[in-house]
């Protein structure tokens, strides 16, 4: 006997049983055993249609890109944890920021970097920027277009940091280009 014919079988058994065990502890009561196995095929339908839709009910729940409320605000909710995310595309890539007011510059995590179609590895680590783990090395880049809810920058000054971190930080000299931003209940408003 083959292995698919032996798998056939063997999967076979265990059906049986399975199906025999049900049959004996529902015995008299078909009814609830159709019920319940109704309601368990719901269960399954119901997470798979979850699974499948799971990028889309995360954009719902934990909205990053940034909502219009009108022609020139842009509202972002806080995230759970307390900060504010942002999903820009940096010369044509969608990358997560963190809002940070307390970054004086756009700064680029290395792998974000990459994203973007710029070689960490061939700049030049000449500047320093203070930060909550110490004294870290930047490369000054020039980002070509940097999108963001509909508003789009070119040659976008911003620097690329000399040592691994979580995220790619938004700071103010990007949050400068907007007339004015708020916090609002648990929402970030930007107007330009």
């Amino acid at each position: 006997m083959n292995e698919n014919a032996a798998q056939i079988v063997y999967l076979s058994l265990i059906g049986i049983a399975a199906g025999s065990y049900v049959l004996v502890a529902y015995r008299g009561r078909l009814g609830s055993m159709l019920q319940a196995a109704l309601i368990w095929l719901l269960i399954f339908m119901a997470a798979l249609v979850a699974y499948g839709f799971r990028d889309t009910i995360r954009q719902q729940l934990f909205p990053r890109e940034g909502v219009m409320i009108s022609g020139d605000t842009i509202a972002i909710p806080r995230a759970l944890d307390g900060h504010f995310y942002a999903d820009l595309r940096v010369n044509g890539e969608k990358i997560t920021f963190v809002i940070d007011t307390g970054a004086s510059d756009i700064v680029l995590a290395p792998r974000d970097a990459v994203k973007a179609g710029l070689d960490p590895d061939a700049l030049r680590y000449i500047g320093r920027a203070r930060t909550a783990n110490g004294v870290v090395r930047t490369a000054g880049v020039t980002i070509n277009t940097l999108e963001f809810a509909g508003f789009v920058d070119t040659d976008v000054p911003a620097s690329v940091n000399g040592s691994e971190m979580d995220m790619s930080l938004l700071g103010m000299s990007y949050l400068r280009r907007f007339q004015r931003f708020e916090i609002v209940g648990d929402r970030l408003q930007l107007q330009r």
